[in-house]
């Protein structure tokens, strides 16, 4: 079982992600249209995350993407197809030491802009970010070895928070 590992926020995320992002577009160029570093270690003032890289990517048409499983996984990346969200293709790296999730959606699912949104919203709320970061390292600290009892102590805060996302999402005009 892995373990529930949070570590201070640190830039070398971002650098992990940039590096990341430029193999993963060359391999899916004929596909790609966008890539992004989401996920707590996108955001600085949430202070604490699991050091796993998230990466969304926008593709032209998902169904192709089961065509890049081979050589994704090359790189360490298992294919695990939708994982339980419909339209979605799932790789984690690094089995159970993680390094990286990639989260890849079609142009225009509607997880894309919840995922952007999400991050939006605690970039200018860093009193919320915080408040997220604190509730990771209560719930380290609780379920050190049993990172489901983890995702589901945070499941109430984030659910509650998404609602609070697509209301403000709904009162903006873009990015």
């Amino acid at each position: 079982m892995r373990k529930t590992n949070i570590v201070p926020w640190t830039a070398e995320w971002e650098i992990s992600y940039q590096n990341e992002a430029e193999i993963l577009r060359d391999i899916l160029n004929d596909e790609l249209i966008d890539i992004y570093h989401i996920g707590s270690t996108s955001v600085k003032s949430i202070g604490f995350a699991k050091p796993i890289i998230d990466i969304l990517i926008v593709v032209n048409n998902i169904e192709l993407i089961d065509q890049y499983n081979v050589k994704l996984g090359l790189l360490g990346y298992e294919p695990r197809g939708e994982n339980g969200i419909s339209g979605r293709r799932y790789f984690p790296k690094g089995k159970e030491n993680r390094t990286h999730h990639v989260h890849i959606f079609q142009v225009g699912n509607e997880n894309i802009k919840t995922h952007l949104d999400f991050k939006a919203y605690l970039i200018e709320h860093p009193s919320v970010a915080k408040s997220y970061g604190d509730l990771k390292i209560k719930l380290a600290v609780q379920f050190p070895d049993n990172t489901k009892e983890y995702q589901l102590g945070k499941e109430q805060f984030v659910n509650e928070l998404v609602r609070k996302v697509k209301n403000w999402s709904s009162k903006r005009t873009s990015y």
